[in-house]
């Protein structure tokens, strides 16, 4: 190669190299820009001790963090450390946290809709409301309404059926109903006020005093594992189940809608399967550590009863009544109730030919094999 050849031929890859740094140069922002950093606070409306309720939020972030090499990071409170357990909508509706972790039926009040986002009294089991949300209407319906208060939300985590909770005195009637003070989330305080009950709704700090100083008669909160963390046995004797006015109880990720709008489309997908991915550990670590619980309960003197069929068949009557009574009045909830009532006819259709069948005969037949 001559020297003017040389010198040509090293001019030119001089000049690729320089396109090639320019062009690396050019491209780094374009993927900065596609994973950003991100952080945000998260409230529970959870205490910290509740290690399945809010370690259902810690393992959301973590989901979130894993997926985004720690780009999103996810700083995650107990009730207080920002703002109160009951306060979690607010907070993210006005832009003070950006998001939270919560039951949307404690914020029935401001909307009666909102309840069928965790569940109703005689409502869904776990895996139907999980169906219902996805597949009839469910989310459309509880964003819609969210979406009035700039917020969005994403399913993150359900207790399955919840226990009826602890008492100071049996239940033998209905008439036993009358003028119990009892700690009860939700709309099911209002189907069993219309049986004589006093609905308190208490966080879930506060429980424990209010029942000790009895300040209230009965609490349900959600079964043996966090019942015994409460200690909730200590100073109630009568273990009732079943809860039914929470036959599956749905907890959302509540994100405040402008932040949801900010994020790039793939951190959004990793939000939501970082959510699925939670709603199936916290069902699966309750199925876990509910039964030890309940027989350590039991073997510490909880004495476990059900619900008489005169009470169920009463409170039944008394949510139909008021499920009429809201819907005459509010259209969203209507829409609500029509869309899980039409949803809940085809599943029990389904469910006791085949889910119910086999768990049946499985409880009947423990301990044979």
């Amino acid at each position: 190669m001559t020297n003017l050849k040389r010198r040509n031929f090293l001019k030119a890859a001089g000049l690729a190299a320089a396109g090639t740094t320019a062009g690396a140069t050019l491209a780094a922002p374009a993927i900065a820009q596609s994973a950003p950093d991100v952080a945000w606070r998260m409230v529970s409306s959870f205490p910290k001790t509740l290690d399945t309720i809010f370690g259902t939020l810690e393992t959301f972030a973590k989901y979130v963090a894993d997926a985004t090499d720690n780009r999103f990071q996810i700083q995650v409170f107990g009730p207080g450390e920002i703002v109160g357990g009951l306060q979690v909508l607010e907070a993210v509706s006005n832009g003070t946290i950006e998001a939270g972790h919560t039951p949307t039926y404690f914020y029935y009040g401001r909307e009666p809709a909102l309840a069928f986002g965790t569940g109703v009294p005689f409502g869904l089991n776990a895996r139907q409301q999980h169906s219902w949300w996805h597949f009839a209407g469910g989310k459309e319906i509880i964003n819609e309404v969210l979406g009035r208060m700039g917020c969005t939300s994403l399913a993150c985590g359900n207790s399955g059926a919840q226990m009826g909770g602890f008492f100071r005195r049996e239940i033998t009637g209905v008439e036993d109903l009358q003028g119990l003070k009892f700690r009860i989330g939700g709309i099911g305080g209002q189907v069993l006020e219309k049986l004589g009950v006093i609905p308190q709704q208490i966080a879930p700090a506060d429980i424990y005093p209010a029942l000790e100083r009895g300040t209230i008669d009965a609490v349900e909160f959600v079964g043996p594992y966090d019942d015994e963390k409460l200690g909730l046995h200590r100073v109630a004797r009568y273990y009732y189940a079943p809860g039914f006015w929470e036959g599956g109880a749905m907890l959302h990720a509540i994100i405040n809608e402008e932040k949801w709008n900010e994020l790039p489309a793939h951190y959004r997908s990793i939000l939501f399967h970082a959510a699925e991915a939670a709603n199936n550990w916290m069902l699966a670590k309750y199925d876990a550590v509910n039964a030890p619980a309940l027989r350590r309960l039991v073997a510490g003197g909880a004495e476990l009863r059900y619900f008489p069929q005169t009470v169920m068949e009463a409170s039944l009557k008394a949510a139909n009544e008021l499920y009429d009574e809201m819907s005459a009045e509010n259209a969203t909830f209507k829409r609500a109730y029509e869309s899980m009532k039409d949803y809940r006819n085809d599943a029990l259709l389904w469910w006791p030919v085949n889910e119910l069948a086999f768990d049946n005969f499985m409880a009947r037949t423990r301990g044979r094999s």
